[in-house]
């Protein structure tokens, strides 16, 4: 399968700047099931192409147990299309060796991310079941793009089988090469049936990542998000959500409002912890009790931070911040900045030592009290990190949710919740006993009466 893009930019050269790729070296990268290949059939001031060629291992393909066998067809695993036409292995070879272009970063020539060219691309073989040559024009159109598409017949030998469902399709627009990317990224799988890999929540969040600024406004979204979604209704409900109300549904039993408050807390506290370890000048970062990954996320977006640790008991929170994190499609200087893995807190761990900062979000609730002790001795004694940033609810704001019985918690997994004064004595005795001093901040809207709902210590080693 074949990808390429030209433009005919007055300095068409710029092209191999913003991918990244020098015109004169043939670039290999490894996927899951081949190599995807980048070169440039041509490379001058007036007119320069780029070639993606994908080489699927079909072997590979079988041997991964990967489900390619269609409904009523017993040999699909063995006899299918997926190593010649552009797929959602295309769509995954394209965040793979175009990541840097693909998030809007060109460092020699910054300049060039947000300039429109003229580019031209063409695919070379685009399968569209369902929906054919009128589906493509409706999901490439509305952004713009004029349009050419070649239909194939089953067999030249044969014609009258009739024609395919394979398509080589010709695309122009004078556009930003990393929204061009994005909506290739997008659009070429939800033309396509089968998908290459599970389909879950993660790709809603790829596919809401990918769209962010052009899917919300595009008249096919509902269309565009099911084909993605290889029409799986449950996820198709919740990405269309997730679009329109711009925020993240949480299977709980709360009326949608509580939902959305929750929702917003949540991403105050990230933001305060981020702001607060940024002030901090820490260079190194852990982040212990990392879950599914969303403050990594956001510390991965700041230089300042040149290593990035996670840290989570569960094994399947951490699988789910990998996927959170596209790891397999993450650039190599990326991946060098970020390292995860599997621990306790109430156990002495000499990787937890020599970080600048900690961050502990909303963590010590899920510990039993009686194991705070050895969790002290482990975090503030034995890895000693020069700052700690630890949040944690405030129990006296539990009468604000109406949803709560008296007595009961937020959540059932939480051991215990504290009082603004039995948190800050506890901080208090923890920072004395081993030479750190700390400050506290609310989180959140502050009641007069009851405080915020959730609660920050800032411990810092030293006088």
């Amino acid at each position: 399968m074949l990808l390429t893009i030209s433009t005919t930019h007055k300095q068409a050269a710029d092209l191999g700047f913003l991918l990244h790729k020098h015109p004169d070296k043939l670039q290999s990268v490894d996927l899951s099931i081949g190599k995807a290949h980048v070169f440039y059939p041509e490379s001058s001031s007036t007119r320069t192409t780029v070639a993606l060629l994908l080489d699927i291992d079909p072997i590979d393909m079988v041997r991964g147990k990967r489900n390619l066998s269609r409904k009523g067809f017993s040999l699909g695993q063995y006899v299918n299309d997926r190593p010649y036409v552009a797929s959602s292995f295309m769509s995954v070879a394209i965040a793979k060796t175009f990541s840097t272009a693909m998030n809007g970063k060109c460092k020699n020539k910054p300049e060039l991310v947000d300039l429109e060219m003229p580019f031209e691309v063409n695919i070379a073989v685009l399968p569209a079941p369902r929906g054919g040559e009128l589906l493509i024009k409706k999901l490439f159109e509305p952004l713009g793009y004029s349009i050419e598409v070649e239909r194939h017949i089953l067999d030249d030998k044969f014609t009258d089988w009739g024609d395919s469902k394979y398509f080589t399709l010709s695309l122009r627009h004078t556009i930003k090469l990393k929204d061009l990317l994005t909506h290739l990224y997008v659009l070429i799988p939800a033309l396509d049936n089968d998908k290459h890999y599970f389909v879950n929540q993660n790709e809603i969040d790829k596919l809401l990542e990918k769209g962010k600024g052009w899917l919300e406004d595009h008249p096919e979204k509902e269309q565009i998000i099911k084909r993605y979604l290889i029409n799986l209704n449950a996820l198709s409900r919740r990405a269309l959500a997730q679009l329109n109300e711009g925020v993240e549904l949480e299977e709980e039993d709360v009326s949608q409002e509580q939902k959305k408050k929750k929702e917003t807390l949540h991403q105050q506290r990230l933001t305060l912890v981020l702001e607060k370890l940024k002030e901090t000048g820490a260079q190194k970062v852990i982040d212990l009790g990392c879950g599914e990954g969303k403050l990594i996320r956001m510390l991965l977006k700041e230089k300042q931070f040149q290593k990035i640790t996670g840290m989570d008991i569960s094994y399947s929170e951490l699988t789910k911040c990998k996927e959170r994190l596209h790891w397999d499609e993450m650039a190599p200087k990326q991946k060098e900045r970020l390292y995860l893995f599997q621990g306790a807190l109430t156990y002495k761990d000499k990787r937890l030592a020599d970080y600048d900062a900690a961050a502990l979000v909303e963590v010590i609730e899920h510990l039993d009290e009686n194991r705070l002790k050895s969790f002290e001795r482990v975090v503030f004694e034995c890895a000693q990190p020069k700052h700690i940033i630890l949040t944690t609810p405030n129990a006296e704001y539990n009468v604000k949710y109406e949803n709560l019985t008296a007595g009961t918690m937020r959540h059932t997994d939480h051991r215990f919740e504290w009082s603004r004064q039995e948190f800050q004595d506890w901080a208090n005795q923890v920072a004395q006993n081993n030479n750190y001093t700390v400050q506290f901040a609310p989180i959140g809207e502050v009641d007069e009466y009851v405080g915020a709902p959730s609660q920050m210590a800032i411990f810092k080693y030293g006088n």
